[in-house]
């Protein structure tokens, strides 16, 4: 055989011996023996509920191995956060997600993540470069999954998602605003805003899209109306408690699965456990051996809204700021997106000021906005929290100040509790009304820093021995040891009054000197619904007022003496929970209207200004509904109230001929603590829920953590999988099962132990 011919064949031969993944990217053969040494590194051991325990000689392996870990449990919702959090939905879904990832990309280029990146400390840059490598090492040995947009992952992405927060502060920014001003903006011809706009008075609080506890996510609507969003918090101290140890309770409130649970620990010092937002790389709300920190939706004002003024000159535009004249930013933004015969792309001319990117217009102005955008601070907080020893550690995590959207309720082993208020609120003239757009070409409204942890309406170690927080306003955290309203500047909490979660917490948590992980987990699912204490009342004295000859008195006889009799309480064998969520649903749609002319919410104004007629006619109008679709008004809340999983899909579906379980508790717009936001789908007639309890977790801090813990549904994003459903019957209960924290607590209840790869 001739040499070159030998040569040919010889390469042919090693070709084939080569596995086709190696062919396609021979520059990955040094990445592929580097992400087999890491995976040597680590132990993954799945205990019997099938939750990751992951096990690294350093941080970095530990990250490796708990995002290879949950990419396995549901790869999908780790891309998709990403496509959310970089801007590129739109390749995955088409056209009409354009603006949704416009949004994203005014705050986040790429570029600039890779130079946050590059300035990062070198350990930070450790533990993403582990990150990518995992996911990277995850679909290397998965050729059978197949992403929707993003093939390989590169380090820089965690920047891009370096939070976690509740819907992130992006996401105020309303889309249809944002469509409205770029819409006809796609070359840098555009023209100046047209007179009659939406009005300057309509603050940026009143235009977002209805959140979810995290990002991307969507609530439930019932024919406009957005299920409350956010969370509970509670930490008893040592004082109150029969073990004389502190305990955390943990109950976000997102949408379902949109979290895993696990635990991730190395030789380095981590060791935490909780629950982790696909795709990150740190426990969002959790616990370690010594600490554990509960998020919850923050009520602080702390996105902004500047009117500029802008003019143009020549070919160029410019903003007045003082005496100045200064050039507006431009650039280009280009938004891909996935049609039917390819990948389509759309250009936009985009805008900014010093305060940050034009969103919308209003009366002739263009309104800029400004938050807290510090993704490398941001992700440096979010792990290095999880490794607090004690109160004084955590605190000096904050001291940051990147969590911004969320307060914060903590406990540690030295018997410590704290609530923190929103970790990032700019310092500003309170003589402004920051709810509305303030004037741009004022340099008295500029920011001047933020304001200390000392500043902040915070709670540490009240007399009392409790303090909480429910997305309510902090001014009753701890009863009578709570921050004074006084005391504080008025940006730092947009909430005008205590909710009904917040009435009930004060119900539950008073004068209590025994509270056991028991007695906390009966306060978080104690059934009573405070929000009717105000809006029955006037219902029954409408009917008590209706002449006697009115048809409506004979008619709905039956259905008042129910309510009258009623507890007030939440169950599911419970007919009078059903039909009063039925016609608190109907009244509030009917004075919806009036409602958002008043400045109020339709359940506020449903109990104080709706007519005698309106509460009436919904009742009746009640009743028929639950009659027509369920065969009879009586009908027991749990025949209605369902919690169904059949597929993983991040819209779900629901069918009524399927299988399904009954939920007893409720939307927590009725002050539920246990939260279950449920609604009737397209061709269901009974309510599925979508969003609530999530990760549900009690913990009591001590010589040895001890945790108990549920997650909706159960951890593996995989139908065919038995933990896809096996937590279910425990979820809809509130019966938590034990936390394997330490290792040897596994023993008995592991069902599989592995190396990354294996």
């Amino acid at each position: 055989m001739r040499p070159i011919l030998k040569k040919i064949v010889l390469s042919f031969l090693v070709a084939a011996c080569v596995p086709f993944a190696l062919q396609a990217a021979p520059a990955q053969r040094h990445d592929v023996a580097a992400w087999e040494r890491r995976a040597a590194n680590v132990d993954i051991v799945r205990d019997d509920w099938g939750i990751a325990h992951v096990y690294g000689r350093t941080d970095a392996d530990a990250v490796f191995g708990m995002i290879y870990a949950q990419a396995e449990d549901d790869f999908n919702r780790v891309e998709n956060n990403y496509l959310l959090s970089m801007g590129r939905l739109a390749e995955a879904k088409g056209e009409g997600e354009i603006y949704r990832d416009l949004r994203m990309k005014l705050f986040i280029d790429p570029a600039d993540m890779k130079a946050k990146y590059r300035q990062s400390p070198q350990w930070l840059k450790a533990l993403m470069d582990a990150w990518s490598d995992g996911l990277n090492f995850y679909l290397y040995k998965h050729p059978e999954v197949k992403p929707r947009v993003i093939t390989r992952f590169e380090p820089w992405m965690a920047l891009t998602f370096s939070e976690g927060s509740i819907g992130g502060d992006i996401e105020k920014i309303n889309l249809a605003d944002l469509e409205a001003f770029y819409g006809n903006r796609t070359t840098s011809h555009a023209d100046l805003p047209e007179h009659g706009a939406p009005a300057l008075s309509r603050s940026l609080s009143m235009t977002r899209e209805p959140q979810a506890e995290n990002l991307g996510s969507v609530l439930p609507l019932v024919e406009g109306y957005a299920e409350p969003r956010g969370s509970n918090g509670f930490a008893i101290a040592p004082s109150n408690t029969a073990s004389h140890h502190a305990l955390l309770w943990i109950n976000p409130h997102t949408s379902f699965f949109f979290r895993s649970e696990l635990q991730m620990a190395s030789g380095e010092g981590l060791d935490a456990y909780g629950a982790v937002t696909w795709g990150q790389f740190f426990v969002y709300q959790g616990f370690n051996e010594h600490a554990g920190w509960m998020h919850t939706s923050s009520g602080a004002d702390n996105v902004d809204e500047y009117a500029e003024t802008v003019t143009t000159k020549g070919s160029k535009r410019f903003y007045k700021y003082g005496n100045e004249q200064r050039p507006l930013t431009t650039s280009m933004i280009t938004v891909p997106y996935k049609t039917s015969t390819g990948i389509a792309k759309k250009v936009f001319t985009v805008y900014r000021t010093h305060h940050g990117p034009i969103v919308r217009e209003a009366d002739g102005k263009w309104i800029s906005v400004r938050l807290m955008n510090d993704p490398m601070h941001a992700l440096i907080q979010s792990y290095t929290r999880t490794k607090a020893t004690d109160y004084k550690s955590f605190r000096k995590t904050m001291e940051l100040h990147t969590n911004s959207s969320n307060n914060t309720v903590f406990a540690d082993a030295k018997g410590n509790i704290a609530y923190f208020h929103s970790n990032f609120i700019p310092r500003r003239d309170a003589h402004f009304d920051w709810t509305k757009p303030v004037d741009g070409s004022n340099p008295a409204t500029e920011w001047h820093g933020v304001l200390s942890i000392d500043e902040s309406p915070n709670v540490i170690n009240p007399s009392v021995g409790w303090l909480f927080n429910v997305n309510d306003w902090p001014w009753s955290a701890a009863g009578p040891d709570s921050p004074k309203r006084a005391n504080f500047p008025s940006y730092v909490e947009r909430g005008s009054e205590e909710t009904p979660r917040g009435y009930h917490a004060l119900k539950v948590l008073p004068g209590k000197k025994d509270f056991t992980p028991d007695s906390v987990i009966a306060a978080a699912f104690d059934s009573y619904l405070p929000a009717f204490d105000a809006l029955l009342p006037p219902l029954l004295k409408a009917y008590d007022d209706e002449p006697a000859t009115s048809p409506l008195k004979a008619k709905l006889s039956e259905q008042i003496e129910l309510l009258r009799n009623w507890d007030r309480r939440w169950s599911a064998a419970s007919t009078a929970i059903s039909l009063a969520v039925f016609w608190a649903d109907d009244l509030g749609r009917r004075v919806a209207g009036d409602a958002r002319q008043a400045g109020m919410s339709a359940d506020d104004y449903s109990a104080t200004k709706a007519t005698s007629a309106q509460r009436l006619d919904s009742l009746a109008a009640a009743s028929d509904k639950l009659a027509g679709d369920f065969g009879n008004w009586k009908t027991a809340w749990g025949e209605i109230n369902r919690f169904q999983r059949v597929t993983n899909d991040i819209e779900p579906k629901f069918d009524d001929t399927k299988p399904s379980i009954p939920v007893p508790f409720t939307s927590s717009r009725w002050g539920s603590l246990a939260s279950f936001g449920a609604r009737a789908y397209p061709g269901t007639k009974r309510w599925y829920g979508t969003s609530g309890n999530s990760f549900v977790a009690i913990v009591e801090f001590g010589d040895r953590v001890r945790a108990r813990a549920v997650t909706a549904g159960g951890e593996s994003g995989h139908p065919e999988s038995t933990h896809f459903n096996d937590e279910a019957e425990r979820y809809t209960t509130g019966n938590l099962r034990d936390v394997y924290f330490y290792r040897e607590q596994l023993k008995g209840h592991t069902e599989r132990q592995y190396h990354p790869g294996e």
